[in-house]
């Protein structure tokens, strides 16, 4: 026997949507994906860009295989708002985008050191990099290659787009205070990393470096297989280093900086390292929350978030 069917009547929120129907009929049983997917065929708008909420109390309707209309507490005659959320970019796309920029850049700075600072040419000691400016390009280059790596066959996003114009705030940070500020800094003839290196300070940072590199890429894979492909189902992660913080990804991520801080000795690392923290902090806090939200007691309350016995 087929579903029955129900009547929601549409309202566009924010700026008007022209082709947008007045109302539209969806089983009542259904997915609430179908509720988007009927509003993209009739308004020729990618389902995407389209946000859909609940008229009576303003609770998003999510555009999920998985969640049933009936869940949703929508019912014949209810009301749903829909907004255009404006062109959209994939998150995978705009991920490669913004690590592609480092990539780019710290090997060009290198390069073309004789160049970009005067001081080089008239002094045949400083042409040739310093063995530490060598191995900062390295690692920052292993870094963000990496980086790209997972992008395209370790991360499995529960969103598939953002705004279009979150590229430019997102690659800003990269590639301005990751690329041409970091390697502007590093790569000078009278950096720190231009004199001879320091085993008290390198050989712990190249430690701290590779063990977060390698913690790092196991949180990733442990929260690659709580979703299956195309799907968007979350799970409660288990393994290396979730037992001592919400989001071990940002305390391994964290780890690689301080190391590269150690390593290069640098004030610009410092900055991109605190601008990052800071950033993940936030973002751990706030995975903490959802993960509560969700799971209930079954989830195991973390005290800390991103660094064990800190914060």
């Amino acid at each position: 026997m087929a579903s029955p069917t129900i009547k929601l009547f549409i309202s566009p929120r924010g700026k008007a949507i022209k082709t947008l129907p007045e109302d539209c009929e969806v089983p009542r049983n259904g997915p609430a994906a179908e509720i988007y997917q009927k509003l993209a065929a009739a308004s020729g708008m990618s389902v995407n860009r389209l946000r859909v909420t609940k008229g009576s109390d303003g609770q998003f309707v999510p555009n999920s295989k998985d969640v049933m209309i009936s869940r949703t507490g929508l019912m014949g005659g209810s009301k749903i708002y829909v907004k255009d959320l404006g062109p959209q970019i994939g998150w995978r796309t705009v991920y490669v985008i913004e690590y592609i920029g480092p990539l780019i850049i710290h090997p060009l700075l290198y390069l073309l050191r004789p160049y970009i600072y005067p001081s080089i040419s008239e002094s045949s000691d400083a042409l040739r990099p310093s063995t530490l400016q060598t191995l900062s390009l390295l690692l920052i280059c292993i870094h963000f290659a990496k980086r790209v790596y997972e992008t395209i066959f370790v991360h499995r996003f529960s969103a598939a787009t953002m705004p279009f114009t979150n590229i430019f705030k997102n690659s800003g940070y990269y590639w301005v205070i990751a690329g041409l500020n970091l390697g502007y800094w590093i790569y000078r003839p009278n950096a720190p990393t231009a004199k001879p290196m320091n085993p008290f300070l390198t050989y712990p940072g190249l430690l701290l470096y590779c063990v977060g590199e390698l913690g790092n890429l196991s949180a990733h894979l442990t929260l690659r297989g709580l979703r299956s492909s195309g799907g968007k189902e979350r799970g409660i992660p288990h393994g290396l280093g979730f037992d001592l913080v919400t989001c071990p990804n940002y305390m391994f991520e964290a780890m690689v900086w301080v190391g590269m801080c150690l390593i290069t000795r640098d004030l610009a690392t410092v900055l991109f390292t605190t601008i990052g923290v800071a950033q993940m902090a936030a973002w751990a806090r706030k995975k903490e929350r959802n993960y509560r939200k969700e799971f209930g007691d079954k989830y195991k309350k973390k005290k800390y978030v991103l660094i064990p016995g800190v914060y």
